[in-house]
This record gives structure tokens, C-alpha cells and sequence, in this order.
């Protein structure tokens, strides 16, 4: 059950612009920020335990849901994918203080045989992930303070989503096809 309403919570949360979008135009008065903020909850609260790091944007999120519903500002909604960005950057850019980078730790799940020479290809990925999440968190403020509530679900609900889309096939794509090659 718990795997199920991690699925479903990770889905959600996925279609987050879509629903903010969908919420604030066809739902009556402050209902969205509560139905949010139950959606944050649930997630954290089936959250995997190698998973905790993720616990830090799902609480702020959390937080602005909450902070919309009482203080009856909805427009704070518009604010987690910001948060978002500014946690995985700060969890990306920290790694890079590390031996093992974040890309590295992740492309070691899938290829624990990795080579050593390919730490510091690695290292240059995860720094680029660093400059998308400043890129996507720049847009996400920028859209929340000065566009239009149609602009900011295609920017953080598709566009956001194909750059990292993008930049985590082609990685993966180069890494398998090319690197290993030579």
C-alpha cells in the first residue's frame, strides 16, 4: 500500500503546475492550498528512507500551502517549483564539495561498475544539472512574479520538465553510446 501511495503522490506531484493551474481557475475560493498541502504530506510521510533528502522541498512546499490557506494568498502556491529548484541545486552543488558527485551517485545505481576515469565527466554533469537548476529556478520566480498564470503552468509544468527531460536522455544517451565506446 505504501509503494501504491508513493506512486500516486510522486504523479501528482509531477502534474503540481497543472493543478495549481486547474485549481485556481475552477475551484471555489482557498480549496486548493488544503488539498495541497494533504498531497505534500502524504508524500513525505510515505517518503522511502533513502529518499529523506528530498523531506527539505516537500516541508517548504508544505509550508507555502499552508501559508496560502491561512493567510488566503494563493498566488504563494506558485512558488514550490522555485523551492524545488533551490533544493535540488543546493543538493547537486553540495556534492560537488564531495568525492562522489550526485550524477555519480545516481549513475552508479545503474552502473556500479562505473571507471574511475569517469568521475570527473561526472562531476562536469552534475555541474551542468547546477546551471539548469538556476536556469529553471530563475524562470520559476520570474513566472510567478511577472507572468500569467497560463505562462507559468507551461513553463514549469512542460517546458521545465522537457529541459531536464532533455539534459537526463542525452547524459544517459552520451554516457551509453559514446563514452563507453572509447
Amino acid at each position: 500500500m505504501a509503494t501504491l501511495a508513493r506512486a500516486v503522490t510522486f504523479i501528482l506531484l509531477l502534474g503540481y503546475p497543472l493543478a495549481v493551474y486547474l485549481g485556481l481557475n475552477y475551484l471555489p475560493g482557498n480549496v486548493l492550498a488544503p488539498l495541497l498541502a494533504l498531497l505534500l504530506l502524504l508524500r513525505l510521510l510515505t517518503q522511502k528512507r533513502q529518499l529523506r533528502t528530498l523531506a527539505l522541498p516537500l516541508l517548504l512546499g508544505l509550508m507555502l500551502a499552508l501559508g496560502s490557506f491561512i493567510a488566503r494568498q494563493q498566488h504563494w502556491l506558485l512558488y514550490y517549483p522555485v523551492v524545488m529548484n533551490l533544493c535540488m541545486l543546493g543538493l547537486f552543488g553540495s556534492s560537488l564539495l564531495q568525492k562522489t558527485s550526485m550524477v555519480e551517485r545516481l549513475a552508479r545505481i545503474a552502473e556500479p561498475q562505473l571507471p574511475d576515469s569517469a568521475r570527473g565527466y561526472l562531476r562536469r554533469v552534475t555541474l551542468l544539472w547546477c546551471v539548469l537548476f538556476v536556469i529553471n529556478g530563475t524562470m520559476a520566480a520570474y513566472t510567478a512574479l511577472y507572468a500569467s498564470l497560463a505562462t507559468w503552468t507551461l513553463y514549469n509544468g512542460l517546458i521545465a520538465y522537457l529541459l531536464m527531460g532533455i539534459l537526463a536522455g542525452g547524459e544517459w544517451l552520451y554516457r551509453h553510446f559514446w563514452l563507453t565506446k572509447s
